[in-house]
């Protein structure tokens, strides 16, 4: 079988593509640029991030060592268009994005599966730590056997006909076995490779800074808007709402006790602030509802473990559908600082049943 392996020039990446090699697959590697570190407008210095040099020389390296063809394709253009202009809109529009789901929803896989027909692939392989389950004619996500490293929650938007053409090489694998296996085949260099945990496209890790300098004049409208008390006085001035996220608290005016910001209204230019109380929930609504393990049937109170964000435990909630397509999740317990913009995603033990985006 001949499959088309996402190569980011990672160890993760590199070591799924030698075992797929090694367990008598026909592979292919793929190294996709979706950002160019000369267009983020940052001083000069070392190149850094993904998808530069070192990182495409690195994948190349592999492919060469294990005697497999590898391409690069070049994606800046679509990742441009639906993943950094939606990121500075989220922003602008009161939310705080998750631009690695996106990539991976609408460009990472439609890219893959385009570049594989053309390339007579019959399968997609990526070195994410996740495993696809099958039963009763759906295929659905499942946690890592490496919890610690588990990325289930980042693939909840990949579709029925997506999961039944993708690999995941490394779901049964633990990192520190990856990183073992690396420096036994002599790759030392990807061996003690760090991970990366920046978005790919803001390197300094300032979201901040890169939206000031992406929209200015945008930006520069909306400074100076009131910073409300949850009891409804007026207790400062903010910097512009794009700057603030739900449960930040550096930034805020001094009140004598930690406040946190708990609501923000961009119709009106006004960030809400308060106790750390107001910051819990005990519900949300999700759109864009992809389902994993079973299809959508109207939910009335099904029960399941809900993470609202990456490095979320996950919160015990019952599921409710809604004639407009959403999904309301009413958590058992108040949760802390649940976020619009971001992710919710919905478990059954290992298996996904559902994500979506958080409204």
């Amino acid at each position: 079988m001949r499959v088309l392996v996402a190569m980011s020039g990672g160890v993760d990446s590199s070591m799924a593509a030698i075992l797929l090699k090694q367990a008598g697959y026909q592979v292919i590697g793929l190294t996709m640029k979706t950002w160019s570190y000369e267009s983020a407008d940052l001083p000069k210095r070392k190149n850094t991030g993904c998808c530069n040099l070192d990182d495409i020389n690195d994948a190349r390296s592999v492919s060469v060592a294990y005697g497999f063809p590898h391409y690069v394709l070049d994606l800046r253009e679509e990742f441009g268009e639906a993943v950094i202009a939606q990121f500075v809109e989220d922003y602008l529009a009161g939310r705080t994005p998750n631009p690695c789901i996106r990539c991976n929803t609408y460009i990472k896989w439609d890219a893959l599966l385009r570049r594989a027909r053309q390339l007579h692939c019959e399968r997609i392989a990526t070195g994410h730590y996740a495993q696809i389950g099958y039963a009763e004619g759906r295929y659905f996500i499942r946690r890592a056997q490496d919890l610690s490293k588990d990325q289930s929650y980042v693939l909840w938007g990949l579709s029925q006909s997506v999961l039944a053409q993708t690999i995941f090489p490394l779901g049964q694998k633990y990192k520190t076995e990856v990183r073992a296996l690396a420096a036994q085949l002599h790759l030392h260099r990807l061996a003690q490779k760090k991970d990366s945990y920046e978005i790919c496209f803001i390197p300094e890790g300032d979201y901040r800074a890169f939206l000031a300098r992406r929209v200015p004049e945008r930006l520069a409208a909306l400074r100076d808007g009131p910073i409300v008390h949850v009891d409804g006085r007026v207790v400062g001035r903010h910097k512009g709402y794009p700057f603030y996220t739900i449960g930040q608290r550096r930034g805020l005016p001094a009140l004598g006790t930690p406040h946190y910001v708990v609501a923000i209204y961009p119709e009106t230019n006004t960030i809400v602030i308060g106790p750390e109380s107001y910051l819990q929930k005990t519900s949300l609504r999700l759109r864009e509802v992809v389902w994993h393990k079973y299809p959508s049937l109207p939910y009335q109170g099904y029960p399941a473990t809900v993470k609202i964000r990456y490095m979320d435990p996950g919160h015990e909630a019952q599921l409710y559908s809604h004639p407009d397509g959403t999904i309301e999740v009413v958590f058992y317990t108040g949760v802390r600082a649940i976020t619009p913009g971001q992710a919710g995603v919905a478990y059954e033990g290992d298996d996904v049943i559902l994500g979506g985006w958080i409204v």
